[in-house]
């Protein structure tokens, strides 16, 4: 909100000061005076008079209220009626699309200036004249984002709520869906309001707007032209005007975008000065390890109404060339933030805000979009865990394939292609170049599955991030993908890391665990150690709740902790039955025991699995 403060203030006094002009006791801003023609500053006109004689203040100030009235008057018309029509076109679709949103487009075809000309021509210059022109002018924008916003907002689940309620359809748009979509429309006014001060003056200078001798900004401009080399002042103050309203203008845009979009809060990530100001001149030193991907102390902030949340924090990973690290935990833990956030996918609204994660020698938290995607596909690559949402329904699985390689390889669409068809062949598809034709739904999820494991590997990376990949598979699908992943790991020395929350899974694909709760790594070793002697009471009562032979599992009480409401001490002490107070009272370190194998807890060497079972 602090974005708003000055362009609010800036722009406020500018609307405030054009309200009172009448009040302000101001000379008659269209009164001649030949006598004072290109006067300079003197006693009643601190900026001295114009070509005619006329106060220069008084029509400033006057010209404020005729170029910000046409502005704010043709936006607020452009923005009921376009809002309307973007609300029934989003709704109603079908013919009432075509003829609120689809006729819009007919105006976009034509060129803004020819279209002004056309409507002067018609009906004659004037203030009123040009509202109707900026209007129209302005009309498709609030149409098209509001249809859009529309469109996203009428399959979520409150819309949905509302509908089961039985409420009729004018008050789920006005009451439910217009308040959700107020965001964007009230950007796009700031905007059209901003863009709408400029046409103005641009057409009054033009002699297509305001009609003489009406004081406007263009119509100033226009007058001080010819004399400008006489009086260059009179050209400079309505310049510098028209300059500070828009500048103030679009600031205000810009803060209220980041007021009322969450994508791009106003609240950043808190960066030190000499990184923001310097990014690279004293990077953190690379660590001297052989670890493909070396994860430090990550802490990721999210920026919510509530204030900063912390999903992950303190985490700590490495992953080997040739070696699958399995991080499991339940939902909510903090594992697909881990990775996401590592693969520099996490929206704006989530920052790393410590840490680092190296690969190859560069910190990937420090790294510009650019560089990050330049690593995506390629050293670095990800398998998601809906295939049918992570593929394009529109394209072929094979062209996908194809722009994967493509975008990492300078190679020919043909050698592309025959790649593809191998890496289809790599991955177990049959008849791949039949496959490499067929659209995603053409494909059962197993086959889909492979389609994005084939291009995952497609550039050969060295480390291969899994989000639970099977997931949604059935348990025979499960299997193989899981066994050609295994294959595809021993036959490219790629590191891995495989996200799941299924022990199982982790019991035959991983050689090592990290155990994570509550956004915090709470155990971690080899596969065979942290099973056959789990040392955190956590990890004890995920393998409790596994179902083993006839004995039913053993459920978890209550929940993982919402990011707002992390307990002090030890996040799972309300949860766990061998907490003490001592648990709860600050924050635990992660210790390591032994290289390798690491715990969070203060009561670990006590809890032996005999004690635990008493």
């Amino acid at each position: 909100m602090k974005k708003l403060w000055l362009p609010g203030t800036i722009v406020g006094l500018i609307i405030l000061v054009a309200i009172l002009a009448p009040l302000l006791g101001l000379m008659d801003p269209v009164r001649q005076d030949i006598a004072n023609r290109l006067a300079g500053p003197m006693n009643g006109s601190p900026l001295g008079r114009d070509e005619f004689g006329r106060d220069v203040f008084s029509r400033l100030i006057w010209g404020a209220r005729t170029s910000l009235g046409v502005a704010f008057a043709s936006a607020l018309i452009a923005g009921v009626i376009g809002t309307a029509f973007g609300l029934i076109g989003g709704w109603f679709r079908g013919w009432g699309e075509i003829f609120t949103v689809r006729s819009m487009d007919i105006i976009l075809c034509f060129p803004p200036v020819l279209l002004a000309l056309l409507v002067v021509t018609l009906m004659g210059p004037g203030a009123g004249t040009l509202i109707l022109v900026l209007s129209v002018l302005y009309l498709p924008g609030f149409a098209r984002v509001t249809y859009a916003e529309v469109l996203s907002a009428r399959s979520l689940d409150y819309v949905e709520a509302v509908r089961a309620l039985g409420a009729p359809t004018w008050r789920i748009l006005f009451r439910t869906v217009l308040p959700n979509v107020a965001g964007p429309v009230l950007v796009q006014l700031s905007l059209a309001v901003a863009s709408a001060v400029v046409l103005e003056s641009g057409l009054s200078f033009l002699g297509l707007g305001v009609v003489p001798p009406s004081p406007s900004w263009g119509l100033m401009i226009r007058g001080a032209r010819a004399t400008m080399e006489q009086a260059p002042m009179l050209l400079l103050w309505p310049c510098a005007a028209l300059t500070l309203t828009i500048l103030a203008m679009n600031l205000l845009c810009d803060g209220l975008r980041d007021a009322v979009d969450p994508r791009t809060p106003a609240t950043r990530r808190r960066i030190r000065v000499v990184d923001r100001l310097l990014p690279g001149l004293l990077p953190a030193a690379a660590p001297q390890t052989e670890a493909v991907l070396d994860v430090r102390n990550l802490t990721v902030e999210i920026a919510t109404p509530r204030g900063a949340i912390r999903p992950v924090q303190g985490v700590s990973l490495q992953v080997f060339a040739g070696e699958t690290l399995a991080v499991v935990g339940e939902s909510g833990s903090g594992k697909s933030v881990t990775a996401t956030t590592v693969m520099g996918l996490m929206p704006p609204i989530a920052q790393a805000v410590e840490g680092q994660a190296w690969l190859g020698g560069r910190d990937l938290l420090r790294l510009t979009e650019p560089e990050l995607r330049a690593l995506r596909g390629g050293p670095m690559a990800m398998v998601f865990q809906d295939p049918m949402s992570s593929l394009n329904p529109v394209h072929t699985v094979g062209a996908q394939v194809v722009e994967a390689i493509q975008a990492h390889q300078k190679i020919s669409s043909s050698d592309a292609w025959k790649q593809a068809e191998q890496l289809f062949k790599r991955v177990g598809i049959a008849d791949p170049q039949k496959r490499l034709r067929v659209y995603p739904h053409e494909m059962s999820g197993g086959m889909r599955q492979r389609v994005m494991i084939a291009m995952a590997i497609a550039n050969r990376p060295k480390l291969l991030i899994c989000d639970e990949p099977t997931t949604a598979l059935d348990v025979t699908v499960q299997a193989q993908i899981l066994d050609l992943l295994n294959a595809l790991k021993r036959e490219t020395g790629m590191g891995m890391i495989f996200i799941t929350h299924s022990l199982g899974v982790v019991s035959e694909i991983a050689d090592r665990v990290a155990v994570m709760y509550a956004g915090q790594v709470v155990e971690q070793g080899s596969v065979a150690e942290v099973f056959g002697n789990p040392l955190h009471p956590y990890t004890r009562a995920l393998l409790e709740a596994v179902p083993e032979g006839d004995e039913p599992p053993v459920g978890i009480p209550g929940i993982v902790p919402q990011p707002h409401a992390f307990p002090v001490g030890c996040r799972f002490a309300p949860r766990c039955r061998f907490a003490t107070p001592a648990c709860e009272a600050a924050p635990l370190p992660l210790e390591e025991i032994r290289a390798g194998r690491e715990v969070r807890c203060i009561r670990w060497h006590e809890l032996t699995p005999t004690e635990a079972a008493a």
